[in-house]
């Protein structure tokens, strides 16, 4: 169960690296939900999203 659990964590922390990597190069490509984006927004949303996934994936991967 918790490898399960490792596999989504990793997924979702290569999507949000991805979205980071795609918001820096235009940032209306990662944050389409949004009326107003920008580069900071990016860097807040999916930059902090990515540092919590990867504390996760370390500590899950501590478990197993």
């Amino acid at each position: 169960m918790v490898e399960a659990l490792i596999i989504l964590v990793n997924i979702l922390f290569y999507f949000s690296l991805i979205n980071l990597v795609a918001g820096f190069i235009r940032p209306v490509y990662a944050l389409w939900f949004l009326d107003r984006s920008n580069r900071l927004k990016v860097i807040w949303i999916f930059g902090s999203a990515g540092i919590i996934l990867f504390v996760t994936k370390i500590l899950l991967q501590l478990l197993a």
